[in-house]
């Protein structure tokens, strides 16, 4: 909205800053971060009277903690949507379909956890899986459908990005590019979910991911530099840097409250919103496979799940008892567990393994996230 300054340079030469998206971007994370600030005292007393304040033990959480952290308020995800949201329409333009499209994403997403959280509180039991599925279907069909009909973004839609390779590897039809989208968005978004289970875990990677595809997006949306560097040049998609900015801001503003001890936590409504954003991200500028590679921490904890599953099932089948990779899943619990036993033989402190847990894997993120921009030379 803050755009639209820019027409008025003619009166006040300052004015054209608002053109440039580098200057809206920081502005956008700048705002998102004082509007997390200032909503979260309030927003976390409210969310108190609705929680789960007379459980025994949290089931919102894994490892070893459940007791301990009982009475902590969740659906905290509100917050970052918020926050992104009015940041990005204050700085973005918002006629931009890319920004429509993903904040659009963003919010549906968010309202299919918020959802599910609540139902967990007043029922015990969330959204089925039916459910969830069903409605990012639908919401994929809506997006696959505009994106179709636009015929910038059609050839787009179907092709088929590499890491490393400059050119789509292949075109893909038109059922097949639906079928890559929808994995592309349920996969995102389950697996930033199960890496929310420490604090500050889930929104910390989440940030190195806001970061590289910040930088991503706007590559995508500038010509020469797509050129330069050979990657899909999609024109108009440079407005996202500025969506970026907000969900980065937004992210640290929420991580002030998530950090250990967490005083807030984000819940369904904020990890699927997330992961639906950094898919759609992914999906608009044509660096779907690349999101394996700067998400590699949410793909490493959603791996760790489906082998932990998956050998379970087929030892109880042969066997008659079921047998477990790691001690717990997803792979942060199991390392929970690991420096914790490790922490009581030492005689160190136990409650600073949470700590240095969520520490390393923000490490590990930031990694892949760098190694994920190197790519960029690499063709």
């Amino acid at each position: 909205m803050l755009f639209y300054l820019s027409l008025l340079e003619g009166y006040l030469s300052e004015l054209r800053l608002f053109q440039y998206i580098t200057f809206r971007s920081l502005g956008a994370a700048s705002t998102a971060f004082v509007i997390s600030l200032i909503l979260a005292p309030g927003l976390i007393k409210r969310l108190r009277i609705i929680n789960f304040g007379d459980l025994v033990e949290d089931e919102r959480v894994g490892g070893l903690d459940k007791k301990k952290k009982v009475g902590t308020p969740t659906m905290g995800g509100v917050l970052i949507i918020l926050a992104t949201s009015g940041a990005t329409l204050l700085w973005a333009i918002p006629t931009n379909t890319y920004v429509l499209i993903t904040l659009g994403t963003f919010v549906l997403m968010g309202v299919i956890g918020f959802s599910d959280d609540l139902l967990k509180i007043k029922r015990r039991n969330g959204l089925s899986v039916k459910m969830k599925f069903g409605a990012q279907l639908i919401w994929t069909v809506i997006v696959f459908t505009v994106l179709w009909m636009v015929p910038e973004t059609r050839e787009r839609v179907t092709d088929f990005m590499v890491p490393f390779l400059k050119n789509p590897l292949f075109q893909m039809s038109l059922i097949p590019a639906f079928i890559f989208m929808f994995f592309v968005l349920v996969g995102a978004s389950n697996a930033v979910n199960l890496t929310d289970g420490l604090d500050g875990l889930a929104i910390g990677c989440s940030n190195s991911v806001a970061v590289a595809y910040l930088f991503l997006t706007y590559v995508a949306g500038h010509y020469n530099f797509a050129e330069y560097l050979q990657v899909p040049f999609v024109s108009g998609s440079g407005e996202l840097t500025v969506f970026c900015g907000a969900l980065l801001g937004a992210g640290l503003g929420f991580l002030w409250y998530n950090c250990h001890p967490a005083k807030i936590f984000m819940g369904d409504t904020g990890s699927l919103a997330l992961g639906g954003a950094i898919a759609m991200l992914a999906i608009l500028i044509k660096q779907e496979l690349l999101l394996v590679i700067v998400g590699g921490v949410f793909v490493v904890e959603a791996a760790s799940v489906v082998i932990q599953s998956s050998w379970f099932k087929y030892t109880r089948k042969k066997y008659g008892e079921g047998r477990r990779v790691f001690k717990c899943a997803p792979l942060h619990h199991h390392f929970e567990f690991v420096e914790k036993e490790r922490a009581m033989d030492e005689n160190r402190t136990p409650e600073l393994v949470e700590t240095v847990i969520v520490t390393r894997f923000w490490i590990l993120s930031i990694i892949f996230a760098l190694i994920g921009i190197a790519t960029l030379k690499l063709r």
